[in-house]
């Protein structure tokens, strides 16, 4: 007989039982989860909760819906946004950026039109306006005290606000009027749509009902405006007992809403917009969903069960696929702040961030920049789920740039360049907005080519190559076009504004970030061609050849070749000459020279001129020269846009962005840099964090950096 016949059959008895050492290794990714759940104790307007799901959200003040609006206008507005919402107000003129009257500006002997945005412009004004994100409309406690006066903020006490991020849910309690008030707000995984339950003796007794209220759009941050309720018209209809149907009519825009509830209720107009949900007396509760879409919605709609059961399926399956990394076991004492920043960043880029759209720098909170996004920060937002191995909610918003390629295509052929060029400050159809900066700013023409990458070290394969290999030549071929030859070298600019925007546009040539980027997307691009079993293109390597090397200084790398003066004028706004050798794998980097560049930026920048984005960006550089220390220092920097609040928002210390969610992606895309590495990391776990016995990080499940 085997000897060893005995072990292989208690082997074959207990096949999945797995060993103690392998238990100790895995983390608890619901304990770490629910211990970063924020909770309120106040109304607080800088730290409002929000659900979601990439392409809706909802937010909303301790109570759980947008009762108290006022306290947030100033701060961050209680909206309710959508990537299908957008509105265009009335164009008599007939404003376009085909008719714009473009600026010319002189480029290697020839003339060449952009769209420079001047004060007083008001073609210019009007384009950057429209079309602009829509807050869909208000879901609202109306609380009557005993004596029939409104509930103000005061009246609430015991207020207890927690949002579950485990399970997608946000529960609110407080005591009104001498009674207990429980809400429960849920936001469907798949659908636009809000469930609420209601429990509170007040539902009884006739003081608790629920108003639904409709604005007229605005570009302005609160992306509504409640003072014109002659622009616009909404209509009820109760198709049946417990459902109401809302059309919306405003000026050329179309947009539905549908309420539907179970405990018995009926619904009124009131004022013009404005409806009250009243349940009938000695109910104890009110449960009712409310459904937003750009067309008649038909059919039956989830009830609040039916939401809960589907959100909290939805975000344990997130939190649980993926990466994740476990603070507990770290002594140093930053370390717990930072696993709260990071477990909050999650969730808030899945549910402002994943969307079919590339997001706007507020997400779907409120309005910035008139609700439109920017090229250039999309990698700053949605790398990360990339490197968190959550690919696919990267790949949800790629998509538009083949949709959008026409107009990129037109934009290019316009200035008398080939390939495609990628707007800034766009809107769902592509087009840029006329400004002096964003028409200017090149550092977004690579994204594509650097998310086409990272699709396709995800899932290789001629899937990806097709999918995205249009929009990774088109992209080529406009930078290859854009280098001009001068003094047998390949020039960037001008006009050029750099990613530090702090530099004349029309005089600026050959950001070190910029060069950096050129190189590696290039060779990244005639990649795809080799992969498809293409020839290389050879005035891509013609570029590459003989593209300008990166401009350095006292031993130091600067801003651009014509900023020499970089560190004697210009240290504010972002040191983007690091992210050659951080944000990117160090294309003509000399080493030594970005650790001395990144010691200068560490002891002479000024940091209260930067931006959210700015301290992970750094943090990466340090961390591929090895200095960890300098890498965690940097993530926890305490600068004035550096903080963030009790919901996990990055303010950046100005009223149009007390939330900036690029700084989120970027904290959450350095961390998995540091945890997970990168093309070349030597063989050990989590490189980027200190090996000094207090940062015993534990991670799990991320992919390597490029």
């Amino acid at each position: 007989m085997n000897r060893f016949l005995p072990l292989i059959l208690a082997a074959l008895a207990f096949p999945c039982i797995p060993s103690r050492a392998a238990d100790e290794q895995r983390i608890d990714r619901e304990a770490l989860v629910t211990r970063r759940n924020p909770v309120l104790h106040q109304l607080d307007a800088t730290s409002p909760l929000s659900v979601g799901n990439g392409e809706f959200a909802f937010t909303a003040d301790v109570t759980g819906l947008q009762t108290f609006t006022e306290p947030y206008e100033k701060e961050t507005p209680l909206c309710t946004q959508s990537q299908w919402g957008w509105h265009s107000a009335p164009n008599p003129e007939g404003y376009s950026m085909e008719r714009y009257k473009y600026s010319m500006y002189e480029s290697h002997g020839r003339q060449v039109g952009y769209a420079n945005h001047k004060n007083g412009d008001p073609a210019g004004t009007w384009l950057r306006n429209n079309p602009h994100r829509m807050h869909l409309g208000r879901i609202a406690l109306q609380l009557t005290k005993r004596s029939g006066e409104a509930a103000t903020p005061q009246d609430l006490s015991a207020i207890e606000q927690k949002l579950d991020l485990y399970r997608g849910s946000l529960h609110s309690e407080f005591q009104f009027d001498g009674e207990k008030v429980r809400v429960e707000t849920i936001c469907h995984p798949e659908r636009d749509l809000i469930a609420v339950r209601i429990e509170s003796p007040l539902v009884g007794d006739g003081r608790l009902k629920v108003e639904l209220s409709f604005p007229y759009p605005s570009p302005k941050k609160t992306a509504a405006d409640w003072t014109q309720p002659g622009a616009h018209t909404t209509t009820l209809a109760q198709p049946q007992k417990g459902r109401a149907d809302f059309t919306r009519v405003i000026d050329d825009t179309h947009s539905f809403a549908t309420a539907v509830w179970k405990t018995p209720a009926s619904i009124a107009a009131g004022e013009p917009h404005h409806f009250v949900l009243a349940p009938n007396k000695k109910e104890g509760a009110l449960e009712f969903v409310c459904a937003f879409a750009p067309k008649a919605i038909a059919g039956d709609l989830p009830d609040f069960s039916a939401t809960k059961a589907g959100a909290e399926k939805h975000w344990n399956e997130f939190w649980t696929r993926g990466a994740a990394i476990d603070f507990s076991h770290c002594t140093d004492p930053r370390a717990q702040e930072l696993e709260r920043r990071v477990v909050l960043s999650q969730y808030l880029t899945a549910i402002q961030c994943a969307g079919s759209l590339p997001p706007q720098e507020t997400g779907l909170t409120f309005n910035s920049w008139n609700g439109k996004f920017h090229l250039e920060m999309h990698w700053w937002h949605e790398a990360q789920f990339a490197l968190w191995n959550r690919i696919d909610l990267l790949e949800k918003s790629l998509p538009y740039y083949n949709a959008i390629l026409p107009v990129a295509q037109a934009n290019a052929k316009r200035q008398g360049y080939a390939g495609a060029r990628w707007p800034k400050m766009a809107d769902p159809a592509g087009n840029d907005s006329p400004s002096p900066i964003g028409p200017f700013l090149i550092w977004q023409q690579p994204h594509p080519i650097y998310y086409a990458e990272l699709c396709w070290r995800a899932h290789p394969g001629q899937r990806t190559l097709e999918a995205q290999k249009d929009v990774v030549f088109q992209t080529a071929e406009f930078m290859a076009s854009y280098a001009a030859l001068e003094n047998d070298r390949y020039v960037l600019g001008p006009p050029l504004q750099l990613a530090q925007e702090r530099f004349p546009k029309d005089t600026t040539m050959n950001g070190t970030f910029e060069l950096a980027y050129w190189r590696w997307a290039l060779e990244t691009a005639q990649k795809w061609k080799e992969r498809l079993h293409l020839p290389r293109e050879e005035n891509w390597d013609h570029v590459l050849a003989k593209l300008s090397p990166l401009p350095v200084k006292d031993g130091l790398y600067v801003a651009a070749e014509t900023a020499p003066d970089t560190f004697e004028k210009f240290m504010t706004d972002h040191p983007s000459m690091l992210g050659a050798l951080g944000f990117l794998p160090g294309p003509g980097v000399d080493s030594e020279t970005m650790r001395a560049t990144l010691h200068k930026v560490l002891a002479d920048w000024h940091w209260d001129d930067t931006w959210g984005w700015d301290c992970p960006m750094v943090a990466m550089t340090a961390a591929r020269l090895g200095e960890p220390e300098t890498a965690v220092s940097m993530l926890l920097r305490d600068t004035p846009k550096n903080g963030y609040r009790l919901n996990g928002h990055n303010p950046q210390a100005r009223e149009d962005l007390p939330i900036y969610l690029p700084g989120n992606g970027a904290l959450l895309a350095a961390v998995a840099m540091m945890a997970g590495g990168w093309d070349g990391t030597p063989g050990k776990d989590a490189p980027g964090f200190p090996k000094d016995g207090k940062w015993n990080v534990r991670a799990e499940g991320f992919a390597p950096m490029p």
